[in-house]
């Protein structure tokens, strides 16, 4: 799993030979965080604008966002035009708690920097880079980054539709979860290290 072998690191960013980088998130990067968050889920779904800021605040290291420096800054209201545009993050607080509960995705208190489990909260594409790699390449530098801090493993929920291409990365199905949020059914992921 490892994304890192061929890529050129700077000052914690990830940059590829293919124009895409891979860095963690500021507090300057919210307004374009929230813009492709809303793009990708539904309002029931999708974090809020406040809940992202809270968790930048708390946790911006546990952001993986990938820019495309070859593509269009249009679209992405606030994306640094430095870095190019953003297409896609990962995101998530670490816990010992070894199950991903409701209450974490707007309580962001509950990180806990040296937590055994890397939850993940989100994972975004916009509609325009989806079904070209650029979702699996954040999971996988995530979970780099996870393995290197001595993480147990990574955690996720998930709707049926999404089971096969998350099991492709590892992560195994542990069946429905205790989650209601959004008011749809999710399944419990899990890839230990």
């Amino acid at each position: 799993m490892n994304d890192v072998n061929n890529d050129a690191v700077y000052n914690n960013d990830v940059k590829r030979a293919d124009g895409m980088i891979i860095r963690h998130a500021t507090m300057a990067d919210l307004d374009a965080l929230a813009g492709v968050e809303a793009e990708c889920f539904p309002p029931a779904e999708a974090a809020t604008r406040e809940d992202i800021r809270n968790r930048l605040a708390v946790y911006p290291d546990h952001f993986w966002l990938l820019f495309d420096r070859n593509g269009t800054v249009d679209g992405n209201i606030g994306a640094d035009s430095a870095d190019g545009r953003l297409v896609s993050f990962v995101n998530g607080m670490t816990t010992d708690t070894p199950d991903l509960a409701d209450g974490m995705y707007a309580d962001a208190s509950l990180h806990d920097d040296h937590g055994a489990w890397q939850m993940i909260f989100g994972v975004n594409t916009i509609p325009a880079y989806r079904r070209r790699g650029c979702a699996s390449r954040v999971i996988r530098h995530a979970a780099d980054e996870a393995r290197a801090q001595g993480r147990r493993g990574m955690v996720l929920t998930c709707k049926t539709g999404k089971i096969a291409f998350y099991a492709r990365l590892g992560f195994v199905d542990e069946g429905l979860s205790s989650s209601t949020h959004g008011g749809v059914p999710w399944h419990q992921m899990r890839l230990t290290f």
